[in-house]
């Protein structure tokens, strides 16, 4: 988390977040107001006290680009369907809700609590992604296991694209 400043941008579990208060030490912390359309699209609200969360400060203008485009506006929670170890990987199985169904598409990119992913499958409203040993040494996704709920950005671009047909098309 470093030094980032009250007022900076930071995405907790994939939702961007405004730091409202920081205290220093070991460990430092720091507090974000949360409100209720935040709740009702994330699973913040679920969160208990000490819980792990994926932390990701705001890209700078200048910052190499190490993966795909993502905003840190949660567009929907999902739920985990399976979770299958395959050699070191571990392929997760996951449910999108309808907000955001129809953005996945086969290589397209979708972030899971924060983490950008590729979609290796798609089944109706479920899509798998293959969690690689790095990804699974460097976050928590492991962790997930069947019934667990995610938040999930889909892929930018796709919603723009989507956006400005059903604009030109009057959809």
């Amino acid at each position: 988390m470093g030094r980032l400043p009250v007022g900076a941008s930071i995405a907790v579990d994939g939702a961007c977040l405004t730091i409202v208060a920081r205290r220093n030490g070991r460990p430092s912390s720091f507090a974000a107001d949360v409100g209720p359309e935040t709740l009702s699209c994330t699973t913040l609200g679920s969160l208990a006290s000490g819980a792990r969360v994926h932390l990701e400060p705001a890209l700078r203008l200048g910052d190499a680009l190490g993966g795909h485009m993502m905003s840190g506006h949660v567009d929907g929670v999902g739920t985990v369907e399976r979770a299958t170890k395959r050699g070191g990987t571990l392929a997760l199985r996951i449910r999108a809700p309808a907000e955001v169904a129809p953005f996945l598409f086969h290589k397209g990119s979708i972030a899971v609590d924060g983490v950008s992913l590729t979609v290796n499958a798609i089944a109706g409203s479920t899509f798998e992604i293959l969690l690689i040993p790095h990804t699974l040494a460097v976050t928590l996704l492991g962790e997930l296991r069947p019934g667990g709920r995610v938040n999930l950005e889909a892929d930018m671009i796709a919603k723009q694209v989507a956006r400005l047909v059903a604009r030109t098309h009057g959809r």
